[in-house]
């Protein structure tokens, strides 16, 4: 199964929601079909039926056209002009769809810019938006740069909860995959499920797991973890870190101190800081944003949960206000549900839309 197919599939709650919303735009309005007054028929009804009058032949239906015979007639698209009430529901729809105030109204502009005053279908909306959208994410649609440097230092950063663990397993996973050589930190250290999992993510790619005895210092198994990955020459070092935000001084002094002793290993370190987000939580992955740009030198996001949530638009809304780089998106539990970040297939998605 392509990503495509899978990415559309699951995330049928964002893309059914703004689908049925678009659809119901250009619905017929009740409103609008001609009113029979019942009293004006009782006082123009005879008591008497008249008698019959001869009808005129009707008109032979027209035949189709060669196409016509061969492919069947589809029904005529409803369509309705796009004025002020259209474009406000627009801006409804994909502010329910968190896509933000500030990018849905940017986006509806857009969109209405030409069509003012035109007859549309759903289905012109739809491409419409999806052009739209994607334009928005091609500018941050990019892959997680690789570099020669050895070991290059990946720090992943999220809340707990987000998938940042999953995340960092299936990376690895598709790194050694993909002929590198791997060696994970579990450095969420006051989290044994954490390092649980990360254990079983290192088992199943043959890829080293080190780890510390519960609440211990997250820098000093991070020290260890760089001096083992130079001496075996991995090509990544990936550095999973805590992700308690209740207290923002705490997290911020841990990472700092994280990134102090890494940096005595190699100045440069780390290369590449990835921050995970769990889509389901809308607006709030906003929030993480800044928090963790202002906490950690954020160069990346990973974007997970898309299948199970009606808030994919708030990736639109983060690519639009921050312009950090998106290098996957996931959409499941597999390996090969975390794939790297398609602007034409998440916008064809996002609206319900085969390319």
């Amino acid at each position: 199964m392509s990503f495509l197919k899978k990415l559309r599939d699951k995330m049928f709650r964002s893309s059914d929601k703004i689908t049925d919303g678009l659809d119901a735009l250009v619905a017929p309005d009740p409103d609008d079909a001609p009113q029979t007054d019942p009293q004006a028929e009782a006082e123009i009804t005879p008591d008497v039926a008249p008698a019959p009058t001869a009808q005129p032949e009707a008109a032979p239906a027209p035949k189709p056209g060669i196409l016509g015979r061969f492919m069947g007639r589809a029904p005529e698209e409803a369509k309705r002009e796009f004025d002020d009430a259209m474009l406000e529901s627009l801006e409804e729809l994909l502010i329910e769809a968190d896509m933000g105030v500030e990018t849905a109204l940017r986006v509806t502009a857009n969109i209405a810019e030409g069509r003012m005053g035109k007859r549309v279908s759903a289905a012109d909306i739809k491409q419409a938006l999806a052009a739209e959208v994607t334009r928005i994410m091609e500018p941050v649609a990019r892959p997680m740069p690789l570099y020669a440097k050895r070991p290059q230092v990946v720090l992943v950063v999220g809340v707990n909860g987000s998938g940042k663990t999953t995340t960092i397993g299936k990376l690895a996973s598709q790194f050694k995959a993909a002929g590198k050589s791997v060696v994970i930190a579990a450095g969420d250290t006051f989290r044994a499920a954490a390092v649980e999992q990360l254990q079983v993510w290192g088992e199943r790619a043959g890829v080293p797991v080190l780890t510390a005895p519960e609440g211990s210092d997250p820098a000093s198994l991070a020290f260890e973890a760089m001096t083992k990955a130079q001496e075996s020459g991995a090509d990544l070092l990936m550095i999973d870190t805590a992700g308690r935000l209740q207290n923002r001084a705490d997290l911020m002094e841990e990472l700092t101190k994280i990134v102090r002793v890494i940096r005595k290993k190699d100045p440069e370190a780390p290369h590449n800081t990835l921050l995970v987000l769990d889509a389901t939580t809308g607006q709030n992955a906003v929030n993480q944003v800044e928090i963790f740009r202002k906490i950690a030198d954020v160069s990346g996001l990973v974007m997970t949960k898309l299948d199970g949530t009606a808030k994919g638009g708030v990736l639109v809304a983060l690519a639009d206000k921050f312009g950090l780089p998106i290098h996957a998106i996931g959409v499941g539990e597999q390996i090969d549900d975390l794939a790297p970040f398609d602007p034409e297939d998440f916008a064809a998605a996002l609206v319900g839309l085969d390319k």
